[in-house]
Formats: structure tokens, sequence, C-alpha cells
């Protein structure tokens, strides 16, 4: 997984990558600015970019984009999908979830399925969580916070979009997109809210509010 996250980076050793979350956030020029800046940009799920003629709220650069099945698909998220990498996270698949695919997916579409051995679990280990006996895992957000986190170790990290952090008591919530859902009983938010917070302690990450 490094050398295809490396391969659709900006260069082939990525000395910063930023990971954007969904959360509605407002207008900040030097925030989508940092994230743009980065070698490499992981955005989540049903992301939004910003628009040429719109604020800068978070940038436009998407290199990957982890997804799960069930994905709430923006316009932004099949945009030039055959330039991008496409890391499929299927925790469920563990438990109970299908292997089945929207039928509106792209035809064409190249994902990348994530290893639940040698990602999900790892992760849940780090979290607390009993992934292996119990349907708990973390959110698709976080999943990707951990890739590039354990993919480019030396990296600086970017972190924008994570609600959780500063919210970890939240049972619901809104979407950059402008949906909103409750938050799944599979994930224990406030666990994956102090691992986080835990790396800004670190030196090599950084989280923009």
């Amino acid at each position: 997984m490094v050398d295809l996250l490396s391969a659709y980076a900006d260069r082939p050793d990525p000395r910063s990558v930023a990971v954007v979350g969904n959360q509605p956030l407002a207008p900040d020029p030097a925030r989508a600015k940092a994230v743009d800046d980065c070698d490499l940009v992981i955005r989540v799920n049903g992301f939004v970019i910003d628009e040429p003629d719109g604020p800068d709220i978070t940038g436009r650069k998407v290199h990957t984009v982890v997804f799960n099945r069930a994905v709430r698909a923006t316009r932004h998220v099949f945009r030039d999908y055959r330039s991008r990498l496409y890391l499929l996270v299927e925790p469920g698949r563990l438990h109970w979830e299908p292997e089945a695919l929207p039928g509106w997916w792209p035809s064409d579409l190249g994902y990348v399925p994530v290893s639940n051995r040698d990602v999900v679990l790892p992760l849940s280990d780090a979290l607390g969580l009993p992934t292996r006996t119990e349907p708990t895992w973390s959110t698709t957000g976080t999943l990707a916070a951990w890739i590039a986190r354990t993919s480019f170790p030396e990296a600086q990290l970017v972190l924008t979009g994570f609600s959780f952090i500063d919210n970890p008591e939240q049972t619901s919530w809104e979407h950059a997109a402008g949906d909103s859902c409750i938050v799944g009983p599979e994930h224990q938010i406030a666990a994956e809210g102090r691992l986080l917070e835990s790396w800004t302690r670190t030196g090599t990450t950084t989280l923009l509010r």
C-alpha cells in the first residue's frame, strides 16, 4: 500500500500528508493552503472539495480516497476517479457486511481493498476495541489517518475535519456535504479522538480546526 500511495502522491517520498475528514468547517484560506501544500492528500467517504469560485475551506487536492461501501457519494467523490487511488475499507466483513458493491459505482473503478488483518485490527488494538470478537471498529476517517501515519511515519501529518476530537460525546454528526447521520453503534469515537489527539503531541502531527 505504501508504494501505491507514493505513486499517486506529488513526490515518490511524501514528506507531508494531509487527511481531511468531513466535519463542516468555516472558510480559512490558511487551512486550505496547508492541505493543498501537502505531498499527499487523503479524503474520506462523501467528501467535498473547494470549488474554483467558492470559499477556501479544505483545499482542492485529492490523491487518495478512503471509503466504505455505504459511502454517500457527493459530486466530488468520483470526479477524475481515473487519476486517484481508491482504498476500500471493509471492517464489517469480519462480522456481517456483505461483499456486494453498489450498482451505481463506476464499472471501471479500480479500488484496492484495505487489509483487515494488516490495517484494521492493529488500529483496533491501538484503540482497545475487541474487533475480532465484537462488531466494533473505527470510523473510516480514523482508518485513513492510521493509514497515513503508519505508511509514512516520518512525514509531517496534517489532520483536519475530525469533529470527535473536540466533541467525543456526540451521538450524531453533520457532514461538509450538508447531510447528517447518527454515529454508528460500531464506533467508539471517544477512543479515536484520544488517539488522534495524542499524535499532536509528538511534533509530527498538526491538527487544523
